[in-house]
């Protein structure tokens, strides 16, 4: 059951991010970002959102918000990252632009500068005949990003416990 829902929200948060219609939060609560300033996700998390979080524990400290007409939850202040929970638990970041990796990675960065960046990052190859893109795995311990390209940029990056990283490529991910 869990993983059906992991599945339904990591579906809901691709064509989202694919059909570029992602809500921008807004209010008196989001800092003042300066456009095309990026901001740098790291293997823990994002701000106060740090991977294995519960659910309650964001919304409770305010980092998460659930009134925003979306296909999920989002981080308060961080309109580009889209979180999936797994069993009530911050599991996997769904980037989009401007977010970074902390050596600059981003949407749009030349597959190339990502295999440098990451010479250890593991190829995934996608299912012929699926419009699903290809991946790069950079596994960092327990944790990953997940570089998921066109063979010449990076399309989508999602950070996070690299087994759901890797089970979300292994197990598709489609439109909402």
């Amino acid at each position: 059951m869990k993983l059906r829902q992991f599945l339904f929200i990591a579906a809901l948060l691709t064509a989202a991010s694919i059909s570029g219609s992602g809500v921008r939060p807004q209010g008196p609560n989001m800092p003042a970002r300066p456009i095309g300033a990026t901001e740098v996700v790291g293997l823990h998390g994002l701000g106060d959102a740090e991977f294995g979080d519960t659910e309650q524990e964001l919304a409770r400290r305010g980092v998460l918000r659930a009134d925003v007409d979306a296909c999920g939850p989002t981080l308060t202040g961080h309109e580009s990252a889209s979180p999936i929970f797994v069993d009530d638990r911050l599991v996997l970041l769904w980037l989009d632009d401007p977010m970074s990796t902390p050596e600059g990675i981003t949407v749009g960065t030349p597959v190339d500068a990502v295999r440098a960046s990451y010479p250890y990052a593991a190829p995934l190859a996608a299912p012929q005949g699926t419009y699903r893109f290809h991946g790069l795995l950079a596994r960092d311990g327990d944790r990953a990003y997940l570089f998921l390209h066109d063979g010449t940029a990076v399309r989508e990056i999602i950070a996070g416990y690299a087994d759901w990283a890797r089970r979300l490529f292994d197990e598709g991910y489609g439109p909402c």
